[in-house]
């Protein structure tokens, strides 16, 4: 009898918008040829904890491996976490994922995970499986975290990167995989994937550096095209988000993929995906064409600030500056590809103009190409070593939680959001000036993606809200905050996060 892996990953999003375990299963996809792996998923089971109970009790699992990222995941995770290992302390409890990369010393601190793994781990988790089914010196494996005998937290250096292709498809057998099949602006039968690990750059408001270190590692164009093939043909998609950290790196595969995607199936999938402005302003017209014979439909990119200084504050200046924005939605208008563009706005040591020059801009923006979708954020700090925005945001007071416990709390979940961060210089009102411009814009330019809206509430919602854009008179948003409650309008959400 083969042994079992139990795989958890905590709620992440609102019921009936759940997506893949992406990175379960890619953990998972190294030892499914020799062990059984099952996933118990926080977004679909309404007990979770008793499901890993149940499931470690049937099958004798000696392994819970849970995926773990700030806001909604770790505040279900650590309650789970602690009732499972209370009932079952033999049961080995593993951590990996943004958290555990990032905050590694404070989970170790805890009673309820056993060790963490850092960075990009199928190479580590294989080797922590087989060394804790047959035998061996768990201590001596790369990437992972655990506590000494005296109760320290310990971390080992980083294991080797593995190239992706290096590495097996996911185990799409070993899951209910129409569970995870959805509808949105891309089509009727949406899946998710991810194509590449890491991204090469290092913005210093990002998560995503301290994970991969500034590796990028992608699959190949043939694979992705070959998997994306597969879901069609197996799941009858006709739609598909790409998780990456960064799709768009290389134009060459970006290309390859694209002739091969639409040899495979023509024009019966439309895609997202997230890329940089700069590298995609840098695209020929001739790639830019195979991605749309390729279904591409909507780009994600980070064009974070209005202001070209804050740019390089964020180590985001360089050639991806705000005329690189303004040229890459007018392109993208031309080829008919809707650019959804996230903004950070609230930057220190002075929020209040920070999001002043970013609101001009966005304005600017929408005169250029009104479907331009938005995604605002308020700043959060990232542990980050050399970042100047987080040396100045502990300047001001800020420090990040001690314990588990409190950044599974409901203050620092919405920190994590990035919604209302509730750090010591941004004040409410300065908040409030976010909130309210984007009731506003967000009625002038309802979301394309908001399937229910239809052209008498598009028209209803430009009317109310038309006096305010034109006079730039944010404050007070209340009828439309009203009308919001009754139509249920939304905000612009990333398809793909």
């Amino acid at each position: 009898m083969r042994p079992t892996v139990l795989f958890y990953n905590p709620i992440s999003t609102s019921p009936g918008k759940q997506r893949l375990p992406l990175s379960l299963l890619a953990v998972a996809a190294v030892i499914a040829a020799d062990y059984d792996v099952e996933f118990i998923d926080g977004n679909l089971s309404a007990d979770p904890a008793a499901d890993i109970l149940a499931r470690a009790e049937a099958t004798g699992a000696k392994l819970l491996a849970c995926t773990v990222m700030p806001g909604p995941q770790i505040r279900q995770a650590v309650p789970v976490c602690k009732r499972v290992k209370a009932a079952r302390p033999d049961l080995t409890i593993l951590w990996g994922g943004y958290f555990p990369t990032q905050h590694g010393e404070v989970i170790l601190k805890s009673d309820c995970v056993d060790y963490i793994i850092q960075g990009q781990g199928e190479a580590p988790f294989r080797q922590f499986v087989d060394t804790l089914h047959r035998g061996g010196a768990l201590t001596d494996i790369q990437s992972l975290g655990y506590k000494t005998a005296s109760g320290e937290p310990c971390i080992n250096p980083r294991a080797p990167y593995v190239p992706m292709n290096n590495l097996p498809w996911f185990p799409y057998d070993k899951i209910d995989v129409n569970r995870y099949i959805g509808r949105s602006y891309l089509g009727n039968r949406v899946l998710s994937h991810n194509s590449s690990f890491g991204c090469p750059f290092a913005c210093n408001f990002c998560a995503v550096v301290a994970l991969a270190n500034r590796r990028w590692l992608p699959e190949s164009g043939e694979r992705v095209a070959n998997v994306v093939g597969h879901l069609y043909d197996r799941y009858q998609i006709d739609g598909l988000e790409f998780h990456d950290m960064d799709f768009f790196v290389s134009e060459a595969r970006t290309a390859d993929f694209s002739e091969r995607l639409a040899h495979k199936v023509g024009d019966k999938i439309q895609w997202w995906a997230l890329g940089r402005v700069d590298t995609l302003m840098g695209y020929s017209d001739d790639t830019w064409a195979k991605m749309k014979r390729a279904g591409s439909k909507m780009l994600f990119m980070g064009a974070e600030s209005g202001d070209d200084e804050t740019l390089k504050r964020m180590n985001k200046g360089g050639t991806s500056g705000t005329a690189q924005t303004l040229a890459i939605v007018e392109r993208m208008k031309h080829l008919g590809i809707v650019p959804e563009l996230s903004f950070v706005l609230g930057n220190p040591p002075d929020p209040r103009d920070d999001i002043e020059s970013t609101i001009a801009f966005i304005r600017k923006l929408k005169r250029i190409n009104p479907a331009t979708e938005l995604i605002l954020y308020i700043y959060t700090p990232v542990p980050q070593e050399g970042s100047i925005l987080l040396d100045e945001a502990t300047k001001l007071g800020f420090k990040f939680p001690d314990t588990l416990e409190e950044w599974a709390s409901e203050e620092w979940a919405k920190f994590s959001l990035r919604r209302d961060p509730n750090t010591p210089w941004f004040r409410d009102n300065v908040r409030k000036r976010i909130r309210n411009f984007e009731s506003v814009i967000n009625a002038y330019y309802p979301t394309v993606t908001d399937m229910r809206m239809t052209t008498n509430y598009r028209n209803l919602l430009k009317g109310l809200s038309g006096w305010r854009y034109k006079l730039k008179f944010y404050d007070f948003p209340y009828e439309l905050k009203a009308l919001q409650r009754v139509i249920h309008y939304r905000r612009p959400e990333t398809t793909g996060f």
